[in-house]
């Protein structure tokens, strides 16, 4: 494998075949472990920037006019800074005022994920470091837009935002009476957050 060591996602990598034969080798042809057809025909098999959909196992078979041989597999492991990160949230469906709420970050990388961080949009700073970010006792200042960021060696990359909608644990109704105009109203008071159906 040519580089050899670390190889990054986006890098050229050339895998070369070698073999003894008399007569010479006539035909070189690659394979991946699990694929299901040949790969390339040839010494020399290039992938041109790499993904990580490239990881995995590869051999070479020589053949000659009386036969022939498979190489052992080698490893190609590609590394990759963080991608689809996304964001879940438990539980989901209606979350009420004073429920404890958790967001949960994920991602795909290799090395994995060293480190995750919490923000909330139009914040000042990081919320929290952790893949799981609990909010106790959630109230309707929590409300907003959240989202996380994965990193790790190679770099890193943020989740779309995700809504939290705090809704009032209680409705407060003011109650006026005109006995002038004899008409009774009720305007609603909210506490400040979504109200529930009722």
């Amino acid at each position: 494998i040519s580089p050899s060591g670390e190889i990054a996602e986006g890098r050229s990598v050339t895998l070369t075949c070698s073999s003894t034969a008399n007569p010479p080798v006539k035909n070189y042809t690659w394979f991946k472990i699990n694929g299901t057809d040949p790969l390339y025909k040839g010494a020399n098999y290039t992938i041109i920037n790499i993904s990580s959909a490239d990881s995995g196992q590869y051999y070479c078979e020589a053949q000659n006019e009386f036969g022939s041989n498979s190489s052992a597999a080698v490893t190609v492991n590609v590394l990759y800074a963080p991608k689809s990160t996304s964001v879940s949230i438990s539980p989901s469906g209606e979350i009420v005022e004073g429920s404890s709420v958790t967001l949960t970050c994920s991602s795909s990388a290799n090395p994995p994920v060293k480190n995750f961080s919490w923000f909330k949009i139009n914040g000042t700073g990081p919320l929290y470091k952790g893949a799981n970010y609990t909010i106790i006792n959630i109230s309707s200042a929590d409300s907003g837009q959240y989202y996380c960021e994965a990193q790790n060696e190679i770099g890193s990359n943020r989740s779309a935002a995700v809504t939290v909608n705090v809704l009032c644990k209680y409705i407060i109704f003011s109650r006026e009476v005109s006995d002038i105009h004899l008409v009774m109203y009720f305007p609603e008071v909210w506490l400040g957050c979504s109200p529930r159906t009722f």
